[in-house]
């Protein structure tokens, strides 16, 4: 592969036509001659870029003798023009363009992400794809915005297909995700095991093909009265490519520095991403169609030759086999002058092979006449995802009305294989179909926004009704899969490595629920803009709630900014953690425990007293500023205070020896038993720190970026309840809550350099990962120091529409610290750790964009 990708880079060099090059200034205006801060400036048809600097002014070397540059900014219209020296360009305010959907965190139209009273990050996919090795949304976002938080974990059963993901350390399903506005709905799957996000639902960003999109914004804010369940910690807003007549294609691929193998390999975890993207315009009033394909197929890691005192835990530790392909759209079709119909959405199909738990050869769930060796079972994961929404905008009467539709369905299908049934002895198959799970939803939306520019210096009023259905499913395997056809001989059943759902797991459940909202932002002067929000849900299956927000932002001088909010916000528990029911396999001190997760309302949980879930609910604040210190350099701070009541999580598992429970335990012939319950009060405070500089030196130009997230969470509370009051640390124990904290780090910095001049640009990155604690098997704490990666990208523009791209990411190859596999929750040396475990990382690009 990569002789291919250097003999083609060999030959387009040598057929390029090289074009005199020219030296292009500008600067970037709104209607009222304010700088346009942060504008895009492409040369269209290439690869080639800048941004404006506070000032709002460009330099940019072109690449052809006749350059057209497009220039575009959120809230306004895209420009395109001929390309100068010193020109002047005046972006105007877009209102109706789909392209331009407002920036989260608003319902204004023409809020910027300057003007927005909450602190929104606004990342181009298009610089972050084209400089780095990662090839997810996921580890894209991972290394790009310090609040964010997801890493790959093994040995976690279903959370190694689906990557968890959180904002300002809390749970994944804390965070909402919209695409173009619209709801995302979430994976049907419940996070079991790993160090992350336990007990937690979430949305799976990797569906989205990071080819599609073109921006993505993350509001760090409280917005569970702006736009319901989920937004305690804050929302994603993926924005979809809308571009016409603009073709985009790249082929990536890498591998790792394979340390740790037991074996001679150099390299392994092989990584290939091909993706091409397409936008078709037609009319002359914006219509479009834009079209995404993307294909990657990501192999194993191993990472399971560590020296370890008392033996080997697993023969196979390392990431999943993946492979990945998606199509989506995004499209408007104009109705009339005020008027436009749009459709988007995709389709994604994965298909995963994760390492389990080996049974050695000596272990009495082996059968040595199928493998004299042992065996090391593979789970394997079949996950269909699908989202489609439609919809009409339309202004009447100075209103501007959005009416929508929005279907997405996930559905999670797991196999085992290499594997056995113990108990049918020589006669058992080695594959097995092990059932599964699959959420629905659908939500049909009606907004209304208006702007008064007459009130005071500007009122935005906006209004809507939402109805949403949701539907859960839990499917079992085949027989043989989970049934012991040997109980005499106290054997666990069941396919090794994931026993498989039985029919007493099957549950159809849905529920429906209404929502109101009404906000509003009213600028009382040019420097000053308050803002309020209203929000009234009601769930068929727990009631009702009503939740607000306040905000305010104020100019104290054209370069510095103060705002603050304060809200109420809600999580609706997910129906998967209402209705999950499965027994598994857990392995303590390397020892296999049969463990029935019961589902809330089950016999067990009911003979506890454990409650009905209800809502999550929290209060939230943040208080920060902007400023910009002299040109080319800004600063942004904000701190949060983010307090949780009663938040769902996964209790501690209690024993068939339990004088309250063991008897039931034992007559399910189950060793340990654990639900879900809404358990733990949480606090969280912390700060998120940006400085950015942007230097132009002579015709090169350097951005710098010092990002930072600082955080800290408290568990204020245990709530338990029923027969298990009073037993705190049996109902949710220190190692659970580790598992909670080490989900919010104390800390994550990135220090960013990328530098470019003429067809050469390279980016180096530091990123420090601080320390993180978690409690082994023993009660022992397992202190994970502080790690610095250092990752490092150079490209070089080959033609005027072609770039090729080298680097690698954890350059100097830094690990987690070592701990004895046999006391570590997934039987490795490290647990899934924020800064990963897979070491040094090399790549290539091979880019183009006609």
């Amino acid at each position: 592969m990569r002789k291919n990708l250097l003999a083609v880079t060999l030959c387009l060099t040598t057929a390029s036509a090289w074009a005199q090059s020219q030296t292009l200034t500008g600067r970037v205006q709104d209607a009222a001659g304010r700088a346009v801060i942060g504008a895009t400036v492409v040369e269209k048809g290439t690869n080639n870029g800048t941004a404006t600097d506070n000032e709002g002014r460009f330099t940019l070397q072109s690449r052809s003798s006749a350059p057209r540059l497009v220039i575009s900014s959120i809230g306004y219209a895209p420009q395109e023009v001929a390309g100068g020296a010193g020109l002047s360009v005046q972006l105007t305010e877009s209102t109706t363009s789909l392209g331009a959907v407002q920036v989260v965190g608003s319902r204004s139209q023409n809020r910027s992400v300057t003007d927005s009273p909450s602190p929104v990050d606004v990342i181009d996919l298009r610089e972050v794809t084209t400089k780095t090795g990662q090839l997810d949304v996921n580890q894209l976002l991972q290394f790009v915005a310090p609040s964010f938080n997801s890493n790959r974990q093994t040995g976690s059963d279903g959370a190694d297909h689906v990557d968890p993901a959180s904002l300002r350390g809390l749970g994944p399903d804390q965070t909402l995700v919209l695409v173009n506005g619209k709801r995302q709905h979430q994976s049907a799957l419940v996070n079991l095991f790993g160090s992350r996000g336990r007990g937690n639902t979430g949305t799976d960003l990797n569906v989205i093909p990071a080819a599609s999109i073109e921006r993505i914004e993350i509001l760090r804010d409280g917005a569970a009265a702006q736009y319901g369940s989920d937004a305690i910690a804050g929302v994603i807003n993926i924005v979809l490519k809308s571009s016409v007549k603009e073709l985009t294609a790249s082929v990536n691929y890498g591998a790792y520095d394979a340390k740790y193998r037991r074996d001679d390999e150099k390299f392994d975890g092989g990584n290939l991403n091909a993706n091409v993207n397409y936008g078709l315009g037609f009319g002359e009033k914006g219509s479009f169609i834009n079209a995404t394909l993307d294909y990657n197929k990501r192999e194993h890691t191993q990472r399971a030759a560590v020296p370890a005192p008392d033996g080997l835990a697993r023969r196979e530790y390392g990431d999943p086999e993946v492979s990945n392909a998606s199509v989506y759209l995004n499209s408007k079709f104009a109705l009339s002058d005020k008027s436009h119909a749009y459709v988007f959405g995709g389709y994604n199909k994965r298909k995963g092979d994760a390492f389990a738990w080996t049974r050695f050869a000596d272990d009495d769930r082996n059968v040595p006449a199928i493998y004299p060796n042992g065996f090391d079972p593979i789970i394997t994961s079949d996950i269909d995802d699908f989202s489609a929404v439609a919809g009409v905008r339309t202004n009447l009467g100075g209103w501007e009305l959005d009416l929508s539709n929005n279907y997405g369905s996930n559905r999670f299908h797991y196999g085992v294989r290499n594997t056995l049934n113990t108990t049918l002895g020589a006669a058992s198959p080695t594959s097995f179909d092990a059932g599964g799970f699959q959420l629905r939803q659908d939500v049909v939306g009606l907004s209304a926004t208006r702007n008064y520019t007459s009130v005071l210096n500007g009122l935005n009023l906006a209004a809507g009704l939402e109805w949403r259905k949701e539907w859960y499913s839990l499917f079992a395997g085949e027989e043989s899969s989970y049934k012991n056809y040997d109980p005499a001989s106290e054997l666990a059943g069941g396919s090794q490595g994931f026993p498989g759902f039985q029919p007493g797991d099957e549950i159809e459940a849905d529920r429906t629920n209404f929502g109101a909202y009404a906000d509003a932002e009213l600028s009382v002067t040019p420097q000053w803009l308050l803002a309020g929000a209203l929000r009234f849900e009601n769930y068929s299956d727990f009631g009702s709630t009503l939740n607000y927000k306040v905000a305010t932002r104020y100019n104290v001088t054209e370069f510095l900014t103060l705002r603050g909010t304060f809200s109420s916000g809600f999580r609706a528990p997910s129906l998967a953690q209402i209705n999950f029911n499965s027994t598994f396999t857990n392995f303590i001190n390397g020892n296999p425990v049969e463990v029935l997760l019961a589902r809330n309302n089950s016999a067990v949980t009911q003979k506890l007293g454990v409650p009905s879930l209800k809502q999550e609910t929290s209060n939230s604040a943040n208080v920060g500023l902007t400023s910009r210190l002299g040109s080319g350099f800004s600063v942004t701070l904000d701190g949060y205070y983010i307090k949780v009541k009663d938040r769902v999580v996964l209790t501690s598992q209690f024993g068939d020896d339990d004088p309250v429970i063991g008897p039931d335990l034992q007559a399910l012939n189950v060793g340990q038993a654990q639900f879900f319950a809404n358990a733990a009060d949480t606090r969280s405070l912390g700060l998120d720190v940006v400085l950015s500089h942007s230097l132009m030196l002579g015709k090169s130009r350097l951005n710098s970026s010092l990002a930072a997230n600082l955080n800290n969470l408290r568990i204020d509370r245990v709530r338990t309840s029923g027969k298990l009051t009073g037993r705190d640390e049996e109902f949710f124990g220190k190692r659970e809550q580790a598992f909670v904290k080490a989900s919010a780090p104390p800390s994550k910095i990135n220090l960013t350099f990328d530098y470019q001049v003429g067809r050469f640009s390279t980016l180096l990155r530091f990123v420090r990962f601080d320390k993180v604690k978690l409690i082994d098997w023993d009660g022992n704490d397992m202190n994970y120091d502080a790690r610095v990666t250092t990752d490092l990208t150079l490209s070089y523009a080959l033609t005027n529409h072609l770039q090729f791209s080298v680097g690698s990411t954890n350059l100097f190859n830094r690990y987690p610290t070592l701990f004895n596999p046999q006391l570590t929750e997934t039987g490795g040396a490290w647990d899934p750790v924020q800064m990963g475990a897979n070491g040094r990382f090399y790549f290539a690009k091979l880019q183009a964009r006609f």
